[in-house]
């Protein structure tokens, strides 16, 4: 019986490095990342509780005594009332808005038979491609086309908050589709064919059948969605200009503009805990079922 190289000396440099250095020296490198990223989360959480002067005396170290008044003073400042409430209804209705439209488009791309079904799936993960910096100008420009129509032609009034919501969900669509499209295409096509044996329609097998099943792709895009709104930053600039029309994300910035003045680095500490910790209690509350929505189809 021959024997390999490999089999005889199981200490090779490609086994050394393959199979021993590099997956620990990457599984080493990820820990340090997460728990960077982490005690940074920590420390920005300290920071927010102590007054300007313990910012920059004792940057590393916990307040003599927490100061909760610098969220109250950052949540008036920065107007975060109704800031918070602008983000709240667009991100929400966003995410609903987004799973509603690409669930659809979504099941048929995955169980087409036409040539063409490949095709568009392949377009929509190239609209992932595309930076949002290199279509700044067309955005501008249909924005305040939309908002002249509107008010010159059919409504006379307009809100920019619904075209930032439009916009919003047209730039999240590719993403959404093309992850649900590849967890739809891992289903059994049996189970529709069950459905329409029990006297199902296809609408029907879809909402009560196919839907419920990718329950797991739905719960990740959602959250995702949800994650990705809450932060959006240069759509909520570009298009809601108006103090009333900001979003946290455009307030923050607003705060920074004018604590940097008064050098009041709690309370700018304490806006940036209000905008990032609920994403990130979220995220903590739902992460395994995230990584089990977008690993599930593999393989399959």
């Amino acid at each position: 019986m021959n024997t390999t190289v490999t089999d005889r000396d199981p200490w090779t440099p490609r086994r050394l490095f393959g199979d021993l250095l590099v997956p620990r020296a990457t599984t080493l490198a990820l820990w340090a990342w997460v728990v960077f990223n982490l005690a940074l989360v920590g420390w920005v959480g300290v920071q927010s509780l102590k007054e300007s002067g313990e910012v920059w005396i004792s940057p590393f170290g916990f307040p003599d005594s927490p100061r909760w008044s610098n969220y109250s003073t950052a949540w008036k400042a920065a107007g975060f009332s109704s800031a918070a409430l602008n983000s709240t209804v667009l991100t929400l209705l966003g995410a609903f808005l987004i799973v509603a439209l690409a669930a659809p488009a979504a099941y048929v791309l995955a169980r087409s038979t036409r040539r063409v079904a490949g095709p568009l799936t392949g377009y929509f993960a190239m609209g992932m491609s595309i930076p949002l910096q290199t279509v700044v100008i067309p955005i501008v420009v249909i924005k305040l086309s939309v908002s002249s129509f509107m008010t010159d032609w059919v409504t006379g009034w307009w809100d920019n908050r619904i075209t930032l919501l439009v916009f919003q969900v047209v730039l999240s669509l590719p993403f959404t589709v093309f992850v649900l499209t590849g967890y739809l295409r891992s289903l059994p096509s049996e189970i529709e064919e069950a459905a329409e044996l029990d006297g199902a329609g296809p609408l029907r097998a879809f909402l009560q059948v196919v839907l419920p099943l990718a329950k797991p792709a739905m719960t990740t895009v959602l959250v995702l969605n949800v994650i990705g709104l809450w932060n959006e930053t240069l759509l909520a600039l570009l298009i809601t200009p108006l103090p009333e029309e900001r979003t946290l994300p455009a307030a923050l910035l607003s705060l920074y503009g004018s604590m940097q003045y008064s050098s009041d680095w709690g309370a700018l500490f304490a806006g940036i805990t209000i905008l990032v910790y609920p994403m990130i209690v979220l995220y903590l509350w739902l992460g395994r079922r995230i990584v089990e929505g977008m690993t599930a189809g593999i393989g399959k």
